[in-house]
């Protein structure tokens, strides 16, 4: 019988680490290869990990939510012959919260067998060295995320130790060396209603939480809300579906909107764009790739619909269908969630009259789709009845100016409001 490590697999893009999501299965358990043994999250989708042997499960590397570095042990298989040992010496694992090295682990208990609970491999916060302080321009390593979270506490990441790769720090390194300072007195709930639940955000929710608290903290919005009259648009969106009907996929909104937007493009290419704030680069794409922010069981991802300039409304209505259930289903590729050059978001039928979108960082741009209303406009003569639609558009201020920004939102408008105009070629 030997040991199988099954370590934190590379899902490519440079990433460092990753969070794990859930577990598929607890220690005892017998898996076979090709079984999945749990999920994991990056920035872009949740990821499932095969088991690439038979065995039983004897030491699990963490809890849903743990932050986990690329390369370190991840589960760990009792197998028929011999294991990996060899190959993973050195490794880093981690328990909890906690990255502990499985060379220390071997030399501090020799003689205990890679059974033992979970809980007892944790290593004590005070026994955590203190990173010494770096040099004078020297860049400490960490994400967005734990950079903003320091900064708000105030704290110097210069001195704090980084337990990933290279030194990365992460939320964990972060939560050790605020153990070090003095605890604040818990307060009173006396008269409080302690009727609470306490929900931990893992997993999606907390890439959600993470992604939009970076775009709202690094980029100043500016949102343009126009209206704009859907009449025209809706009779033909009718006809062509009462045309079409059993043949063709049903035409929404959606793609008349990428069209139209693919259309502005072409007049207005710094909208399709990445800014790129640390190195201060905006990266221009000739091909449109729309992301559609689609709300899942999981939450909110943003499946991507690439060269939308390629597509007509029933090639791009099939892909937006195609992508919305791979996302829902949770069987989305990476590919597919990522790499959007600009954005629509919309809640459909139950939207508000008007929305403030959040850009999808590191865009400079998003579309926001809001609900139609039957409202009274005025013809000239009299009021008639117009079916209407109010567009959110908001805008990276750093780099669209409020002018550019108001002409793009003006001719996405004129061209929804004369659909012929979507299939006249430039």
């Amino acid at each position: 019988m030997g040991i199988y490590t099954v370590l934190m697999p590379d899902v490519g893009e440079g990433i460092a680490e990753a969070e794990l999501a859930e577990w598929l299965v607890q220690v005892g358990d017998k898996v076979r290869e090709d079984d999945v043994l749990g999920v994991i999250m990056t920035d872009k989708a949740a990821v499932e990990v095969p088991s690439s042997v038979s065995g039983v499960v004897t030491w699990l590397g963490g809890e849903a939510g743990d932050t986990i570095a690329i390369g370190a042990a991840l589960i760990k298989l009792e197998i028929e012959g011999d294991g990996n040992a060899e190959e993973t010496v050195g490794e880093q694992t981690q328990t909890g919260n906690t990255l502990i090295s499985a060379e220390s682990e071997s030399a501090a208990t020799p003689a205990e067998p890679a059974t033992r609970p979970v809980q007892e491999l944790t290593l004590s916060v005070a026994s955590r060295p203190v990173a010494p302080r770096r040099g004078e321009g020297e860049k400490p390593l960490a994400s967005p995320a734990v950079r903003k979270r320091a900064l708000e506490e105030g704290v110097d990441l210069r001195q704090v130790s980084g337990s990933g790769p290279a030194g990365r720090i992460s939320h964990e390194d972060l939560d050790n060396f605020f153990s070090y300072a003095p605890v604040a007195p818990e307060k009173s709930t006396r008269g409080q209603n302690t009727d609470v639940s306490e929900i931990k955000v893992i997993g999606m929710r907390r890439k959600i939480a993470e992604k939009m608290a970076l775009s709202k903290s690094r980029i100043p919005h500016i949102t343009i809300v126009e209206e704009v009259d859907v009449n025209n648009l809706e009779e033909l969106r009718a006809k062509l579906n009462q045309k079409h009907a059993g043949e063709r996929p049903k035409l929404t909104v959606l793609p008349f909107m990428m069209r139209a937007i693919v259309e502005a493009v072409r007049e207005h290419p710094e909208m399709n764009a990445h800014y790129d704030d640390e190195s201060g680069v905006i990266y221009q794409y000739g091909g449109v790739h729309v992301g559609i922010a689609a709300q899942t069981p999981a939450g909110l991802t943003v499946p991507v619909t690439r060269h939308a300039e390629a597509l007509n409304p029933w090639e791009a209505a099939t892909e937006v269908s195609r992508l919305a259930a791979a996302a829902r289903d949770g069987k989305a590729s990476l590919d597919e969630l990522s790499g959007s050059t600009i954005t629509i978001t919309s809640l459909g039928p139950l939207g508000a009259l008007v929305t403030t979108p959040i850009i999808n960082h590191p865009e400079v741009a998003i579309v926001g789709i809001n609900k139609m209303n039957i409202r009274p406009v005025w013809d000239g003569q009299q009021f008639q009845p117009r079916k209407m639609m109010n567009i959110s558009c908001s805008f990276d201020h750093r780099v669209i100016d409020g002018w550019d920004a108001a002409v793009f939102v003006q001719k996405i408008k004129s061209l929804l409001e004369t659909p012929a105009l979507l299939f006249v070629e430039a």
